[in-house]
């Protein structure tokens, strides 16, 4: 018997790309935005950060924190 493939319900919930209204992951699945209702969940690293209203805010505010981790890393 060969290896079966999970079956994953909404598979655009794990896609890398943004622009996907049914989630956002980041390239390293270090952040994602999961819908939860008519909200989306922020997790980080097994966590969940904050609870957000919209798709956009939730990315903008994954970007914002990638920023300052970035800006944090060069000093």
């Amino acid at each position: 018997m060969g290896f079966l493939k999970p079956h994953i319900e909404r598979p655009g919930i794990l896609n890398p790309k943004p622009g996907n209204p049914l989630g956002y992951c980041t390239n390293d699945g270090m952040w994602a935005a999961i819908p939860i209702g008519k909200k989306f969940v922020i997790i980080h690293n097994c966590k969940q950060i904050k609870i957000l209203s919209t798709y956009k805010q939730s990315v903008d505010f994954i970007k914002n924190q990638l920023k300052t981790t970035k800006r944090k890393r060069k000093q």
